[in-house]
């Protein structure tokens, strides 16, 4: 009976450790053809065991989601209808805790969930100081590969990704304030040709507007693009690994969106 008892767990144990090894494959299969198709997203792990028929796929500090095939490339959100959790905005908060606002529990809206960490601690009258870059860098960038919106007496630079949820909550909340905001994209999430539209239409604000609702953009000509490598080669430089990252014109910089009563306090500090 015992010696019956030890096959069966070493039988168990066999099979779990080829399912093991096939998953292992599956992901290494899966990954080559992401890399093939989106060779400038790095992309840091694949997991298809999370969600039932779909893979999960972690590009830094980015999330989206593919088939098995890695033929559909699906960016949103899941949520789960009968645990009504949002498993995008859990993951994503597991991921990086104080970038994220709405990263609430099950049946939480976004709208509802707490300030993230990093938004009570650092500026708008937070406890210490923020991170900065140089103006001087950040002037050279040219201006080929921005989009200026607004006015006002501040300006804030974005590096966004046209496929980002939380930068088209940022570009939303932006709009309805009172300041100057200078676009920079940057592909993280594969969007290149959607930014190279966007960069290449004769009107540049509709055209930003449309590829943040998900919009085909056809530019229906060349343009130089070569500012949106430069804007890559400034986000890499500077470890921006997600987006939006805001940069005050005073050089200091936040990671992720922030609500607009935040942005007004921060907007109001004094530049130094």
């Amino acid at each position: 009976m015992a010696g019956a008892a030890l096959a069966l767990t070493g039988s168990l144990a066999a099979i779990a450790a080829a399912a093991h090894a096939a998953a292992a494959d599956d992901a290494a299969t899966i990954k080559a053809a992401l890399v093939k198709r989106l060779p400038k997203t790095e992309i840091t792990t694949i997991d298809c065991d999370k969600i039932e028929g779909v893979c999960e796929v972690q590009a830094r500090q980015n999330l989206f989601y593919i088939d098995r095939s890695a033929r559909y490339l699906i960016i949103g959100r899941v949520y789960d209808m009968e645990t009504k959790q949002d498993l995008t905005a859990a993951r994503l908060l597991e991921m990086n805790p104080d970038m994220l606002v709405g990263a609430g529990g099950a049946g939480e809206s976004q709208e509802g969930a707490a300030e993230p960490t990093q938004a009570r601690q650092a500026g708008a009258g937070g406890a210490g100081p923020l991170p900065r870059i140089d103006l001087a860098a950040l002037a050279a960038l040219p201006s080929s590969g921005s989009v200026v919106m607004g006015k006002g007496g501040r300006t804030l630079t974005v590096f966004s990704d046209f496929r980002c949820g939380y930068c088209k909550r940022l570009h939303e909340t932006l709009a309805t304030l009172d300041v100057k905001v200078v676009e920079r994209p940057i592909s993280v999430l594969g969007t290149r040709p959607i930014s190279e539209a966007v960069i290449c239409a004769s009107d540049k604000r509709r055209a930003v507007n449309e590829a943040y609702d998900g919009g085909a953009i056809t530019s229906g000509r060349r343009c130089d693009t070569s500012g949106l490598d430069a804007n890559e080669a400034f986000a890499r430089k500077h470890g921006f690994t997600g987006t939006p990252v805001i940069v005050r014109d005073d050089g200091a910089v936040l990671h992720g969106f922030r609500p607009r009563e935040f942005l007004e306090t921060w907007l109001k500090e004094k530049v130094s």
